[in-house]
């Protein structure tokens, strides 16, 4: 998983180069297309990310003093919180096509919708990891002495929230 961690890493800090390249080559097109997002949007995304990747270090610390059920619940807690996040994207990705911006419009679209279309993919398969470290969980695979998995799924989610805060500030603030 460390292997995969680093790589997603690399890839994704690569394309916030590019980003900042591109941006640097076209202030004006960048600026503007940074003015037409919800800033509001993207710092309720940043909140749900934040708030889950506490319940899943909540979760962890629960399943290591072997509370399973009280690992579940933050664990689920962690994943709906990315649920959230997902369905708050949809929404802004609905706005985004309803103003025809989409891949093609211009080039600060076009990295709008890769950095942040590639994140939400992987936000959903963190979303979906947790649900299944959540419904294993109780069925009690794990506990006290047996955490490896769960604490692996966690540093994936961990690492999904670390990309955004990056990734927020990166598409949505800096001028």
């Amino acid at each position: 998983m460390w292997f995969v961690i680093g790589i997603e890493m690399l890839t994704f800090g690569l394309l916030f180069i590019v980003f900042a390249v591109a941006r640097g080559r076209e202030p004006e097109l960048f600026r503007a297309g940074q003015a037409g997002l919800n800033l509001h949007a993207g710092a309720l995304n940043t909140a749900l990310l934040l708030t889950g990747s506490w319940c899943v270090a909540r979760g962890v610390h629960a399943l290591r003093l072997g509370r399973a059920l009280a690992s579940a619940r933050w664990t689920f807690g962690g994943a709906a919180c990315g649920a959230g996040f997902l369905a708050s994207k949809l929404v802004e990705y609905h706005f985004k096509l309803a103003e025809g911006k989409d891949l093609s419009s211009d080039t600060f679209h076009m990295f709008y919708w890769l950095l942040t279309g590639f994140h939400f993919l992987h936000v959903a398969a963190a979303v979906l990891a947790l649900t299944v470290v959540v419904w294993l969980t109780r069925r009690r695979l794990w506990g006290a002495g047996h955490t490896h998995a769960p604490e692996t799924v966690a540093a994936f989610w961990h690492m999904v929230d670390l990309l955004w805060i990056v990734l927020f500030p990166l598409v949505y603030v800096l001028r």
